[in-house]
Protein backbone atom coordinates (compact mmCIF):
# COMPACT_ATOMS: atom_id res chain seq x y z
CA UNK A 1 0.00 0.00 0.00
CA UNK A 2 1.04 3.56 -0.71
CA UNK A 3 -0.57 6.50 1.01
CA UNK A 4 -0.46 9.86 -0.75
CA UNK A 5 -1.20 13.24 0.78
CA UNK A 6 -1.30 16.39 -1.33
CA UNK A 7 -0.72 19.92 -0.08
CA UNK A 8 0.00 23.38 -1.39
CA UNK A 9 -3.26 24.22 -3.08
CA UNK A 10 -4.99 27.55 -2.63
CA UNK A 11 -6.37 30.67 -4.24
CA UNK A 12 -4.13 32.63 -6.58
CA UNK A 13 -4.63 35.35 -9.16
CA UNK A 14 -4.15 34.68 -12.84
CA UNK A 15 -0.46 34.83 -13.70
CA UNK A 16 0.54 33.68 -10.25
CA UNK A 17 2.36 30.58 -9.07
CA UNK A 18 1.83 27.67 -6.73
CA UNK A 19 3.82 24.60 -5.81
CA UNK A 20 1.96 21.44 -4.95
CA UNK A 21 3.52 18.67 -2.91
CA UNK A 22 2.58 15.03 -2.57
CA UNK A 23 4.02 13.14 0.37
CA UNK A 24 4.08 9.37 0.07
CA UNK A 25 4.31 6.72 2.73
CA UNK A 26 4.12 2.96 2.70
CA UNK A 27 5.90 0.84 0.15
CA UNK A 28 9.05 1.91 -1.66
CA UNK A 29 8.29 5.28 -3.18
CA UNK A 30 11.17 5.12 -5.63
CA UNK A 31 9.63 2.09 -7.33
CA UNK A 32 6.68 4.10 -8.57
CA UNK A 33 6.12 6.42 -11.47
CA UNK A 34 4.21 9.42 -10.17
CA UNK A 35 1.71 11.73 -11.79
CA UNK A 36 -0.58 14.65 -11.25
CA UNK A 37 -4.12 14.68 -12.53
CA UNK A 38 -6.79 17.32 -12.11
CA UNK A 39 -10.55 17.51 -12.14
CA UNK A 40 -12.52 20.68 -12.75
CA UNK A 41 -16.18 20.98 -11.74
CA UNK A 42 -18.40 19.08 -14.14
CA UNK A 43 -15.46 17.62 -16.04
CA UNK A 44 -13.64 14.32 -16.10
CA UNK A 45 -10.34 13.86 -14.35
CA UNK A 46 -7.49 14.59 -16.74
CA UNK A 47 -3.79 13.92 -16.92
CA UNK A 48 -1.47 16.84 -16.12
CA UNK A 49 2.10 15.57 -15.71
CA UNK A 50 4.09 12.45 -14.86
CA UNK A 51 7.61 11.48 -13.88
CA UNK A 52 9.46 8.17 -13.93
CA UNK A 53 10.67 6.48 -10.76
CA UNK A 54 14.17 7.88 -11.22
CA UNK A 55 13.07 11.34 -12.24
CA UNK A 56 14.94 11.03 -15.53
CA UNK A 57 11.86 11.39 -17.74
CA UNK A 58 8.82 13.61 -17.54
CA UNK A 59 5.72 14.09 -19.64
CA UNK A 60 3.16 16.88 -19.74
CA UNK A 61 -0.28 17.55 -21.09
CA UNK A 62 -0.16 20.11 -23.89
CA UNK A 63 -2.29 22.49 -21.86
CA UNK A 64 0.38 22.87 -19.17
CA UNK A 65 3.58 22.36 -21.12
CA UNK A 66 6.03 25.18 -20.47
CA UNK A 67 4.13 26.36 -17.38
CA UNK A 68 4.17 23.35 -15.06
CA UNK A 69 7.15 21.33 -13.88
CA UNK A 70 6.97 17.97 -12.14
CA UNK A 71 9.85 16.79 -9.99
CA UNK A 72 10.51 14.32 -7.20
CA UNK A 73 12.80 13.83 -4.24
CA UNK A 74 13.02 10.12 -3.49
CA UNK A 75 14.94 10.78 -0.28
CA UNK A 76 11.93 12.73 0.99
CA UNK A 77 9.29 10.49 -0.61
CA UNK A 78 7.78 13.56 -2.21
CA UNK A 79 6.71 14.61 -5.67
CA UNK A 80 6.14 18.24 -6.61
CA UNK A 81 4.24 20.21 -9.20
CA UNK A 82 5.52 23.72 -9.74
CA UNK A 83 2.91 25.80 -11.53
CA UNK A 84 3.59 29.23 -13.00
CA UNK A 85 1.60 31.58 -15.24
CA UNK A 86 -1.58 30.13 -13.85
CA UNK A 87 -4.82 30.64 -15.75
CA UNK A 88 -8.44 30.50 -14.59
CA UNK A 89 -8.84 27.30 -16.61
CA UNK A 90 -6.27 25.65 -14.34
CA UNK A 91 -8.83 25.78 -11.54
CA UNK A 92 -9.45 22.23 -10.37
CA UNK A 93 -8.83 19.69 -7.66
CA UNK A 94 -5.34 18.33 -8.22
CA UNK A 95 -4.62 14.70 -7.43
CA UNK A 96 -1.37 12.87 -6.97
CA UNK A 97 -1.18 9.28 -8.21
CA UNK A 98 1.30 6.40 -8.11
CA UNK A 99 1.84 3.65 -10.68
CA UNK A 100 4.06 0.63 -10.07
CA UNK A 101 5.76 0.97 -13.42
CA UNK A 102 9.10 1.86 -14.99
CA UNK A 103 7.43 3.81 -17.78
CA UNK A 104 5.16 6.81 -17.83
CA UNK A 105 1.50 6.30 -18.56
CA UNK A 106 -1.15 8.97 -18.91
CA UNK A 107 -4.18 6.75 -18.50
CA UNK A 108 -6.03 7.32 -15.26
CA UNK A 109 -7.01 3.66 -14.78
CA UNK A 110 -3.37 2.55 -14.85
CA UNK A 111 -2.61 4.27 -11.57
CA UNK A 112 -2.75 2.17 -8.45
CA UNK A 113 -2.90 4.72 -5.66
CA UNK A 114 -4.44 8.16 -5.31
CA UNK A 115 -4.38 11.01 -2.87
CA UNK A 116 -7.43 12.91 -1.66
CA UNK A 117 -6.69 15.97 -3.76
CA UNK A 118 -5.94 19.62 -3.14
CA UNK A 119 -7.98 22.52 -4.49
CA UNK A 120 -6.37 25.07 -6.80
CA UNK A 121 -8.43 28.13 -7.66
CA UNK A 122 -7.18 30.75 -10.10
CA UNK A 123 -9.08 34.01 -10.16
CA UNK A 124 -9.22 36.24 -13.21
Amino acid sequence: QVQLVESGGGLVQAGGSLRLSCAASGRTFSSYAMAWFRQAPGKEREFVAAITWSGSDTYYADSVKGRFTISRDNAKNTVYLQMISLKPEDTAVYYCAADYSIVIVTILDEYDYWGQGTQVTVSS
